[in-house]
């Protein structure tokens, strides 16, 4: 007999089993939340996905990414189809007779053996490939970018252009391929612009017996082949404003980066009487300059970022906020405020070992309309300060800044 699915076999033992109702209810619950899922995954702005690849390192990647997804899609659907057929057609029905063992089933046997080997094959062939392609030494035409994580910001030198230095914005070449040679001077960070690819961490320089031993480095390799600016951040927890590590690639055609070259190495100088002009005199006269440099002027500090053509950076503090005038009040007045653990001092507070800057209202207002204007003449050759940023908080621009301070930091002005 049988009773809303319960059933009791000839030899008097009772017998569970499920409806085909019951059955296709659970299929469609199941089949709504994978789409739920996949709705959701493909919302909104991602600037920072490994989906759009802009280099073909990133396309690389993505490409042997794809390969692996798709053979673990024919496994699933091998899996799930033979599961289907199985709860459909062999599932216990009333009355029925105990099922016939089978003890073993060679074609089977020899089927699940190939089967999953020839796939793994498929896999681990352009695995092992992509891994010799990516770690290739780079070429001797290679723009050579010496990239340094501090807490909380990221220094960029170009060797091959008479040491120029910058901080949280690197300036590359399409079509040239860059070597990104990478150590840190302070803890272990994480340089990471998801649609250039690759994700390599930053070290500290070990303590060496030799002084002249060279120093050891991790390096990327890749080439741009999309002009734009693209964001990155610091992908390996560094302290209490890991979350405002953020970088930006800028890359740019040849004639574009020579451009910037060259207005790096003739940085504008203010009109005479103007509040620039002032901000610039104060700038000089106080602490400052003591950990910044601004080619062009006195200021020669090398503990924090270098602040040449500063104003045309599209953020400050390493992502914390849009450059612009207020911005930089802003960072002056309280930079613990903005980004917690900065060694930066205030105007009223001191960090880093350095007093309070003491700087009046007036002061702080003429030294950010200073900064904000350090800008190249040529103003075509750059993006425009805020275009194409996410707004602190959005989609791609990290994670909210955190509100606890549990180390310190080297530098300034971001």
């Amino acid at each position: 007999m049988t009773v809303r699915g319960r059933g009791v076999s000839a030899g008097g033992a009772e017998r569970t089993g499920r409806t085909p109702d019951a059955a296709l209810r659970w299929l469609t619950a199941l089949a709504a939340l994978g789409l739920a899922l996949a709705a959701s995954a493909c919302s909104g702005e991602h600037p920072q996905s490994t989906f759009r690849p802009t280099s073909q390192y990133a396309s690389t990647l993505n490409g042997l990414f794809n390969n692996t997804f798709w053979w673990t899609m024919l496994v699933l659907a091998i899996v799930w189809g033979v599961l289907l057929v199985i709860i459909f057609r062999f599932r216990e029905k009333p009355g029925a007779p105990p099922p016939q063992h089978i003890h073993g089933h060679t074609t089977l046997e020899i089927l699940w053996t190939i089967g999953p080997a020839l796939i793994v094959a498929f896999i681990a062939v352009p695995t092992i490939r992509t891994i010799f392609e990516t770690q290739a030494a780079a070429p001797k035409d290679a723009l050579v970018v010496e990239v340094i994580g501090h807490q909380w910001w990221w220094e960029f030198r170009y060797p091959q252009y008479g040491g120029i230095a910058t901080a949280n914005e690197v300036h590359l070449i399409q079509g040239r391929p860059v070597d990104f040679v990478e150590h840190s001077a302070d803890v272990i960070h994480s340089f990471w612009i998801p649609r250039l690819g690759g994700k390599r961490d930053v070290n500290p320089q070990p303590a060496l017996r030799d002084p002249n031993a060279p120093k050891r480095v991790n390096h990327i390799v890749l080439t741009p082949d999309s002009t734009g600016v693209f964001p990155g951040q610091c992908a390996e927890y560094c302290g209490a404003s890991h979350a405002v590590m953020r970088t930006r690639a800028v890359v740019q055609t040849n004639a574009d980066f020579n451009g910037w070259i060259q207005a790096y190495n003739t940085p504008p100088n203010p009109a005479q009487g103007s509040v620039e002009a002032q901000g610039k005199q104060i700038f000089e006269s106080h602490i400052c300059m003591a950990c910044h440099t601004i080619n062009g002027t006195n200021a020669r500090g090398v503990i924090g970022p270098n602040l040449t053509l500063v104003g045309s950076r599209q953020t400050i503090g390493a992502g914390a906020l849009p450059t612009s005038v207020a911005s930089f009040q802003t960072w002056i007045t309280h930079p613990e405020g903005v980004k917690p653990g900065a060694m930066m001092p205030g105007i009223r507070e001191g960090a880093g070992g350095m007093p309070p800057t003491g700087l009046t209202g007036p002061q702080v207002q003429a030294v950010a309309a200073y900064l904000a204007s350090l800008r190249p003449a040529a103003a075509g050759a750059i993006p425009a300060p805020g275009s194409a940023v996410p707004a602190p908080g959005a989609a791609g621009a990290g994670a909210p800044r955190p509100t606890t301070t549990t180390t310190t930091t080297t530098g300034g002005v971001r």
